[in-house]
């Protein structure tokens, strides 16, 4: 324990040397435990890559009590979750979407013409956004990338990567509310 204080101690002072040898001895047994959770191997690295690049980001700020492999895999077990919930969330909303697709499959003309109107608002609500934000969002839809390789290409980090998209869906969700209100 006196070892870990130490060593998080010199990575809190900035030691890259330190930060790389915790990052070498824990890397491989928690990308294992990540993946004990999620189940997929490229998800649990993406988990605990984002750890270590926060660990290194917010180390002036962090407060490890503990150790630092106690810390570490507090932190993995709990992303590893998190990213979990997220992919039932995503799950659940193609499911709605395609259940709603096969529901309205013989559209009348009225649905047809309210499914344009919808795309309008869409659209518009969509050049509203910052261009980043838009950029992430096309990628990602349009592109069909992973939050990760978007993250590589635009030399950001995973997180901020799913936190655009969430601000996207979210101001998307306002605007099909607004007009669902309204119809």
């Amino acid at each position: 324990m006196l070892n870990d204080l130490l060593a998080f101690k010199r990575i809190k002072d900035g030691d890259i040397k330190a930060f790389e040898h915790v990052f070498r001895q824990y890397y491989a047994p928690l990308c294992m435990y990540s993946y004990s959770i999620t189940g997929q191997q490229e998800a649990s690295e993406e988990v605990v890559q984002e750890l270590f690049y926060v660990l290194w980001r917010d180390r002036q700020e962090l407060r490890i009590l503990r150790s630092i492999k106690s810390y570490l895999y507090g932190a993995i077990r709990n992303q590893s979750l998190q990213y979990i919930e997220h992919k039932n969330i995503q799950n659940r909303y193609k499911e709605k979407a395609l259940y709603q697709h096969k529901a309205t499959h013989d559209e009348t003309p009225h649905e047809q013409m309210e499914y344009r109107e919808l795309e309008k608002i869409i659209d518009q609500a969509l050049k509203r956004l910052p261009e980043r934000r838009l950029k992430i969002f096309r990628m990602h839809r349009n592109d069909g990338k992973k939050y990760k390789e978007i993250a590589e290409i635009l030399s950001l980090s995973v997180k901020t990567v799913e936190a655009e998209m969430t601000k996207t869906y979210q101001a998307l969700r306002l605007e099909i509310e607004k007009y669902t209100h309204t119809s």
